[in-house]
């Protein structure tokens, strides 16, 4: 029987089947090379004045997939670094920018482990050097497939031939079933009594594993033949070895199946398939066929001799010669670390997919083998998860109330780059597989005392008679309200009044009272309008108690907030992705940064230099005691009764938001600087390590001046007082303290 008359007759047998609705309605191209959205995290940037600790560079090239090697010549996608002299073999990636080309680049580093010079591959000196981003997850669907699709020009001859040997030696003249492997393993079921061999080609295996169930059945048997001549007639040899090889299972990274060789070649050697060595493609070979019992991480032995014998057919059928041969089959097994079963940025990779389904349709992201690149660091999303972990079970050691089964203490943390708004890590929970329900970004909570300086930002912009400065004088006295039919008393937490206080005083030292006068006098629309310009979208309204935080708000919405104190006014918008790259490099999506003037420099300039005093002497001077060094400003929030706690710490270069509390609202009993600022300092200190971060520039329209802290009014040079920080002309007049000798005695007592 021909191979023409074979074909047409399972072309018939398709149209019936498919009549009787045997075959999928989805064209089969589009089900065998789906493939999910690979997610990337961002490039690690290499540029001159750039602080880039050795571990941490390391930590991200391991993970993008490099090598560290000790040998003179690096090679592509290896790299070896010394104490002031690094070199790293990059690979070429396709990113939202434009394709970073491969070649060798060395980086000067200084004592201070400042990067001092980077140095392009032909000795040309760059300006920075974009270094392939490590991956951080997959866009998958309903299924748990893990793939990465690769074009079959990228795939080495050698791997091809390895698979080809072991799996289906006549694919290249069987029309999609082969009568001849079918009558060996009919002979061999005969015998047994049952199905133990298939007799199945490449194509059958295909069929089988995109559409069909795995059981061994007559029934199921005919069917798989019968799609695979259909598939022979609509497709090419190569297309369907590309799919096969695309999809083919290569075994299990904790609940995901890793599926075709690209993604193989990563998971087992941490190599770009194009790397793959004759040995390496011998291994995968071997692990088609059992890829539990044949793992090299679990069992090596087996694996070596697995791939030993795919090399020996190689050399029998003529694919390699005796010297490739001899040389593959003393080579090492070459795998790197069994990766560990995780899945970090749980929360953040669902925060992605929601953002990017507004723009591509949600099978796109999961079957088209996008690779999104986002604006993550990796590493300080290591340890935000770890510092939320390990920080919320501290608490619940330290304090057994609050240990519950039922709805356990939780925990959300948001880093992000006030200049650009780039989400650099986000922790929705303390577990995200515990719980997928993300708190930093659709839980709303009441903010409390970290709406405070929301106030003060209104204030000190308002255009009143005399001007609000952080000298002004505040009245901290009994304050009863009638609000909506109610009464409203607010009370400081200490439930003491102090009298007269400074700005500065009562948004260092958290006073409710003060606040809640200053609000009233400012106006309540006017404290609604600033939060919204700020970036809050939550419902709020005009009434005396939010400007104490009674409304409320996500931790992403107070991250960006207080990010407009970090820019110096200038509003960012929050963002997630820089692009999206379909397969071959063109690009779908690009992300802009989004700014917007939303304040003056100077005032917002004031307001952080009280919270820089919070964190030096007031509610947050807990802060440096934990090891956290640097210019950084800070604000505890609070609640009543306890019920949410909260912080937030700031420099020009990052923002950082951490609430804790219980899902139904119980009281946890705790200030945010107990519970939650301690997250805050293990973050801080995890991403800068022994660096404090850049100072923050004083912008123009200040001005200095001495004031009397008594009365807040102006000081000579030679009065007790202290120096202050004012818009240009808000200044108070400078007054006589009096004789010499009465100044002696006021610095003698101590004013």
């Amino acid at each position: 029987m021909s191979r023409r008359t074979l074909i047409t007759g399972a072309f018939c047998a398709a149209l019936l089947w498919t009549a009787c609705g045997w075959v999928p309605h989805q064209r089969l191209g589009e089900r065998l090379l789906a493939a999910p959205s690979q997610v990337y995290g961002r490039p690690l940037v290499l540029a001159a004045g750039i602080r880039a600790s050795r571990n941490a560079v390391s930590t991200h090239l391991e993970r993008a997939g490099y090598r560290p090697t000790r040998a003179a010549d690096v090679g592509p996608g290896e790299f070896r670094l010394e104490k002031r002299r690094w070199r790293i073999g990059r690979r070429a990636f396709d990113y939202p920018d434009g394709t970073e080309p491969a070649g060798l680049i060395h980086v000067e580093v200084d004592a201070g482990g400042s990067v001092r010079e980077v140095i392009g591959p032909d000795g040309e000196a760059l300006e920075a050097a974009f270094l392939e981003p490590e991956p951080i997850g997959t866009l998958f669907g309903e299924s748990t497939e893990d793939r990465v699709l690769v074009p079959m020009d990228q795939i080495p001859r050698h791997v091809v031939d390895a698979v080809l040997v072991t799996e289906d030696r006549r694919f290249h003249v069987h029309p999609g079933i082969d009568p001849i492997r079918i009558v060996g393993a009919a002979r061999e079921n005969l015998r047994g009594g049952a199905i133990r061999e298939g007799g199945s080609t490449l194509t059958q295996q295909l069929v089988k594993n995109a559409y069909l169930s795995p059981e061994r059945t007559w029934s199921r048997k005919l069917r798989e033949a019968a799609l695979a001549l259909f598939i022979e007639l609509r497709y090419t040899k190569q297309e369907i070895l590309e799919a096969y090889l695309n999809q083919v299972y290569l075994g299990q990274n904790g609940g995901r199946g890793i599926h075709g060789v690209g993604r193989a070649a990563r998971f087992y050697f941490g190599k770009d398939v194009s790397e793959l060595s004759v040995a390496h493609g011998a291994l995968l070979a071997a692990i088609i066929r059992a890829p539990s019992a044949l793992s090299p991480f679990r069992h090596p032995d087996r694996a070596r001799e697995g791939r030993d014998r795919v090399l020996d057919r190689l050399l029998g059928h003529g694919r390699i010669d005796a010297d490739r041969h001899r040389r593959a089959r003393s080579a090492k097994l070459g795998v790197r670390r069994e990766p560990r079963a995780e899945r970090p940025a749980g929360h953040y990779l669902e925060l992605v997919r929601t953002r990017l389904e507004a723009r591509f349709a949600g099978e796109a992201l999961e079957r088209d083998g996008l690779r999104i690149f986002t604006t993550l660091d990796g590493s300080f999303q290591r340890v935000a998860e770890k510092a939320v972990r390990d920080e919320v079970r501290r608490l619940e050691r330290g304090y057994p109330l609050l240990r519950r089964r039922s709805s356990p203490l939780q925990a959300a943390l948001v880093a992000l780059d006030p200049t650009s708004g780039d989400i650099l890590a986000l922790v929705g929970a303390r577990d995200f597989e515990a719980s997928p329900f993300d708190r930093a970004t659709r839980a709303r909570r009441q903010p409390g005392s970290l709406f405070k300086p929301v106030v003060a930002l209104a204030a000190l912009g308002a255009d009143v008679s005399p001007p609000l400065t952080l000298a002004s004088r505040l009245e901290d006295a009994p304050l009863t309200l009638q609000v909506e039919g109610k009464s409203w008393t607010p009370a400081n937490h200490d439930g003491r009044h102090r009298g007269p206080v400074s700005l500065r005083a009562a948004l260092e030292d958290s006073l409710n009272v003060p606040i809640a006068r200053l609000g009233l006098e400012v106006g309540l629309v006017r404290v609604a309008d600033t939060a919204r310009r700020m970036g809050i979208e939550s419902p709020l309204r005009p009434i005396p108690s939010l400007s104490l935080g009674a409304f409320e708000t996500t931790p992403l919405e107070i991250a960006s907030a207080y990010g407009v104190l970090a820019s110096g006014g200038v509003r960012t918008s929050p963002r997630t992705t820089l692009g999206v790259v379909r397969p071959g490099g063109r690009v779908l999506y690009a992300e802009a940064v989004r700014r917007k003037r939303a304040f003056g420099a100077a005032e917002t300039y004031l307001v952080s230099e009280a919270l820089r005093g919070a964190v030096a002497r007031g509610t947050a001077k807990s802060l440096p005691k934990l090891g956290v060094t640097g210019s950084w400003a800070g604000k505890t929030g609070t609640t009543n009764d306890y019920r949410d706690a909260w912080f937030v710490a700031y420099s020009p270069d990052l923002v950082v938001a951490v609430w804790v509390g219980f899902d139904d609202g119980a009281r946890v009993g705790l200030t945010g600087a107990q519970a939650a600022l301690p997250i805050v300092a293990r973050f801080v200190r995890g991403a800068y390590g022994k660096h404090s971060p850049r100072e923050r520039p004083v912008p123009d329209g200040i001005q200095l001046a001495r004031i009397d802290p008594s009365n807040g009014r102006g000081a000579g040079r030679d009065c007790p007082g202290h120096d202050e920080v004012f818009l240009a002309g808000t200044a108070p007049t400078t007054r006589d303290c009096g004789s010499p000798p009465l100044q002696w005695a006021l610095r003698a007592l101590g004013r």
